[in-house]
């Protein structure tokens, strides 16, 4: 009887996984052709496309530390509709972009809205589900976004290819982005303490202290993918002579993500955090080490399924970490560090990478990647997983 009260898809849980796809599917919709947009349209060079796209990444991780005070010191619900009406109403500010410099600012406020929508529903989903249920949920939940990054760019390149006008795309983004702001305005989450005393601003109303090894060990697994996915497409093409073979990389690397979060799930349910943690990551530093270290196309694809397995264990895993370390008040906190810090190694690896690959090459750029990673995994097996475990809340 208790499991059945329990049920992991319930309803509200259900809403919040389909606003979370179609916020990432509107979002992976035009991100494979805002390239393409900006060199046709306003005929920019590729440093002032890398500047222009950059911007969005930038605030994103900026906001999101305070996105996780939002949600933890005002009702998550109202916050939540705030941050996702915004990101639905920007992609309609990209028909007014009539010059690059237009468009530059339009997109990098756009990260703003992204960065704290994403905080916000993430804190939601973690709210409506049981707490026997959170872990496996979590992992789910993550499912959502795996399923937006393997169909949006692919529908969005078989759509242009038949409609070649982006404010067809931009238009179809705004449409499911309503869509999905519609589906989260309907959830009804259990109702919560709200805390009466504000506390003193400090650190860790913005940045959760307690998880800060588990923080720096998952900058150095994303510093790793934030160097394989802006190089790929063109080691691939340079180094191995595989011209059209991103999408089917990137494809068999979602696989990899769905069927691990699908099998990993029972295991979470169970309470096996570390042990998830500690298998997705030896996973994905196989797949790294293999990528850099053999010039081969069966390498190739065999390590994007292998990095998809372990990433698909490894980061709800990780979520799961932050959340279990903070106290209800600070869900929303736990949030914001778990992504700010996977977003701070990946900016740092799309850094480092192209600077190691300039001067180095890419073959040297991608070995740092994977002695990056090795560094976190040799991080979380002799310090982080003790440390969790002694001082884990639940």
């Amino acid at each position: 009887m208790e499991e059945v009260k329990e049920r992991l898809w319930n309803r509200n849980f259900v809403k919040v996984c389909t606003g979370n796809f179609m916020l990432f599917f509107s979002f992976y919709l035009i991100m494979p052709l805002l390239p393409l947009y900006l060199h046709d349209t306003f005929q920019a060079s590729e440093q002032m496309i890398g500047i222009v796209l950059a911007g969005y990444t930038v605030t994103a991780l900026i906001i999101r530390p305070f996105g996780g005070f939002m949600v933890d010191s005002y009702p998550r619900k109202a916050v939540l509709m705030v941050c996702y009406f915004t990101f639905f109403i920007f992609f309609a500010g990209y028909f007014l972009a009539w010059t690059v410099l237009l468009f530059a600012i339009i997109r990098t406020l756009h990260g703003f809205s992204f960065g704290s929508a994403t905080v916000a529903n993430s804190t939601m989903a973690i709210d409506v589900l049981y707490p026997s249920r959170r872990a496996e949920g979590i992992g789910y939940y993550g499912l959502s976004n795996n399923l937006a990054m393997a169909t949006g760019p692919t529908i969005a390149i078989y759509l242009y290819g038949i409609v070649p006008d982006f404010h067809y795309m931009f238009a179809l983004s705004l449409v499911t982005s309503g869509i999905g702001f519609f589906v989260v305005s309907t959830v009804k989450p259990r109702q919560r303490e709200v805390i009466r005393v504000r506390q003193p601003l400090s650190l860790d109303r913005f940045f959760l202290l307690k998880g800060w090894r588990e923080g720096i060990t998952l900058a150095c697994f994303s510093f790793s993918y934030g160097v394989l996915s802006t190089y790929l497409a063109i080691y691939g093409e340079k180094e191995l002579g595989i011209t059209s073979g991103t999408g089917t990389f990137f494809m068999l690397m979602a696989i990899g993500l769905i069927a691990s979060r699908l099998l990993g799930s029972r295991s979470l349910r169970q309470g096996k955090i570390t042990q998830n943690a500690a298998a997705g990551m030896v996973m994905s530093l196989i797949g790294y080490s293999l990528f850099a270290l053999v010039q081969h196309p069966i390498a190739y694809y065999a390590s994007a399924l292998i990095i998809g397995l372990g990433n698909g264990h490894m980061c709800p895993a990780y979520q799961t970490m932050f959340i279990n370390l903070a106290p209800n008040s600070q869900r929303g906190t736990a949030n914001s560090t778990f992504l700010t810090s996977w977003d701070a190694g990946l900016g740092l690896g799309v850094l480092i990478g192209g600077w190691s690959a300039e001067f180095l090459g890419y073959q040297c750029a991608f070995e740092i990647s994977a002695l990056v990673n090795a560094v976190g995994v040799a991080g979380f097996f002799l310090y982080v997983r003790r440390s969790y475990l002694a001082s884990k809340l639940r």
